[in-house]
């Protein structure tokens, strides 16, 4: 039987490079999209140190703009990992910088799929297109998958948020008016922590080494859903080889933690660093998120508690998640290692 040949996009990303490793593992060939071919050499390395199959391995130079290079890249292929997205350190000046190309990306790469006879795309999405554009008075309830993100109500979303949502939005829409045998699965993460493998690192890593490197006098009280990368990964390949999983969502999630039971958390594990405990008041977060615009996308996290129920991937496809305490542990141990923060 020959080797199954698995499309994923976003490589070079955090997720994008540990579902490579995982893949690898299982014996798939990986054909990986980057941006640019000057990464190759240093992702190849970091990847080979985690698998002996790196030589089914393979790099294509994509932009998720260009609609005629998913259509050679899709050609032979059995199964698209579509993990690539913007996700931006700062807003960016235009939401559409972001929405644009994150949606049609999306679309490029499901119409070449379907064009090339490819069997299944899995999607990453995010909670963010579940538990956000809320009134008040349902921002604290539990969410599953059969909620969605309002991308129109601008006062409980971002940039980013609204991103995710009418990226995905697009993907359902587009299997529903398109003919096709292609299958669509996505999977939804919360906050995706776990084993840093080289300096460009996720940018949620970043709650973790906020707190860790001296930078936050106090904490905001704030939390979020946060998952393993490696359980992310896991799951993507379940979405992908089980039958069952053509045509659902899946939330990605082992649980909500503030920042300060992580900082807790962290302060326990490494008793001789400076941790920062105290919260700040909601008052002075939204103060200096005037002058620290990086702190403008946590506002809307205030006095709100978003929780999300990852029962159904458990249930259906026998997924069984890294906690997020470990999740956590494991991001701060590979921090150090990769020499982010001495």
């Amino acid at each position: 039987m020959s080797r199954k040949r698995v499309l994923l996009t976003g490589v070079t990303g955090f997720l994008g490079s540990h579902t490579a490793i995982q893949l690898l593992n299982k014996g798939y060939e990986v054909i990986g999209t980057l941006r640019s071919s000057d990464r190759i050499k240093a992702i190849r390395e970091v990847i080979a140190k985690h698998t002996a199959n790196s030589h089914n391995l393979i790099f294509a130079e994509a932009d998720l703009s260009d609609a005629a290079i998913w259509r050679e890249l899709t050609k032979d292929i059995d199964y698209v990992q579509h993990i690539a997205s913007p996700f931006p350190r700062t807003l960016p000046r235009h939401e559409d910088d972001l929405i644009v190309p994150a949606r049609q990306g999306t679309l490029n790469v499901l119409k070449a799929a379907a064009a090339n006879k490819v069997k299944r795309v899995v999607m990453v999405s995010s909670v963010a297109a579940v538990a956000y554009g809320k009134p008040k008075n349902e921002r604290n309830k539990m969410f599953d998958e059969k909620d969605w993100t309002d991308e129109k109500n601008k006062k409980d979303t971002t940039p980013y948020l609204r991103s995710k949502a009418i990226a995905e939005k697009a993907a359902w829409a587009f299997m529903r008016q398109n003919n096709t045998q292609l299958e669509l699965t996505t999977v939804l993460p919360g906050a995706i922590l776990g084993t840093v493998l080289e300096e460009d690192f996720g940018t949620s890593a970043n709650i973790v080494i906020k707190i860790l490197d001296g930078s936050s006098p106090a904490l905001p009280k704030i939390g979020f859903d946060i998952v393993d990368v490696r359980s992310v990964s896991d799951l993507l390949i379940r979405a992908m080889e089980i039958p069952q999983a053509a045509g659902n969502r899946y939330i990605a999630s082992s649980g909500y933690l503030t920042f300060k039971e992580i900082a807790l958390l962290l302060k326990q594990h490494y008793p001789n660093r400076k941790i920062p405990t105290v919260q700040l008041p909601n008052f002075a977060v939204r103060l200096f998120a005037n002058f620290d615009h990086a702190l403008k996308p946590v506002l809307i996290e205030l006095d709100t508690k978003r929780k999300t129920d990852s029962s159904e991937a458990q249930r259906q496809l026998q997924w069984q998640p890294l906690s997020a305490q470990e999740a956590v542990l494991a991001c701060a141990k590979s921090i150090f290692e990769n020499g982010i923060i001495t």
